[in-house]
């Protein structure tokens, strides 16, 4: 589980839950109404924006980044540079025997793949490239439909304290139907302002760096694949892959 941000939504809500408990009948801060407006509002508005298959995608990549367990990158890193020094003494064979220490790593296989195929290491860099650049451009866009749905809660909140506004004003000479259309009017603006900056926008920021942290260890691999397929030295290998890693994640099988 990715603890860090279910901690920092859960403790964000609680702390807010707790708030609107302390202070008296929490009650009063669910309406039909304003939910209908923000949530609902906000979900038909995104989908006017964008295709339906785009805000399904960024539902589950909201859904990843909230649950996504995190690999353990530096030890495929690792891995991959004793396979590239079995495979530069024992022949490509190896890799092949190997490969089902990278089961759990569906672009690690592929690369790995086109070296056993016997695929040239340009060959090998430049589609596994593309297909990193593809990964990245849809958990972009991902990112992209969150944070426009960021936007759109708040603005639909207001809409809807807009709409309490106007009935309230219309029923002025009814004292019991002003608090009602007063709720709509409030409920609706708290409702956008928690679903936007507490739920939305965090999780497309999350998300996006996620993506780039993703996009550098897909750049490791397919430049690690390439090393192998070229039998260069493991020793140059660590090098390069330590150049391309943050201080974490940087590997020291050859000291």
């Amino acid at each position: 589980m990715n603890n860090a941000t279910l901690i920092g939504l859960f403790a964000g809500l609680g702390l807010v839950a707790l708030a609107i408990a302390l202070g008296g009948d929490a009650s009063a801060f669910l309406n039909v109404r304003a939910f209908l407006i923000v949530f609902g509002g906000t979900v038909a508005v995104t989908l006017i924006s964008f295709r339906a298959s785009e805000v399904l995608d960024a539902l589950r990549a909201a859904g990843r980044t909230l649950a996504g367990t995190p690999t353990n990158t530096r030890v495929s890193i690792e891995k991959l540079i004793h396979l590239a020094e079995s495979s530069r003494k024992d022949g490509v064979h190896t890799v092949e025997r190997r490969m089902k220490d990278f089961r759990s790593n569906p672009f690690l296989m592929r690369a790995l793949s086109l070296v056993v195929d016997g695929a040239a290491p340009e060959d090998i860099e430049r589609l596994l490239n593309t297909e990193r650049t593809a990964a990245q451009d849809r958990a972009t866009k991902s990112s992209a439909v969150l944070r426009r749905a960021a936007e759109i809660a708040p603005a639909m909140g207001l809409i809807g304290t807009l709409v309490g506004l106007v009935q309230m004003l219309s029923v002025l000479d009814d004292p019991a139907q002003i608090g009602p259309a007063m709720a709509v009017a409030l409920i609706t603006t708290f409702y956008g302002a928690i679903l936007g900056n507490m739920i939305l926008a965090p999780l497309a920021a999350k998300l996006d760096r996620l993506t780039q942290e993703r996009n550098v260890h897909l750049a490791v691999y397919s430049a690690s694949a390439a090393a192998i397929s070229r039998k260069e030295n493991p020793r140059h290998l660590q090098s390069l892959v330590n150049a391309m890693l943050p201080p974490s994640e940087q590997v020291n099988v050859f000291s």
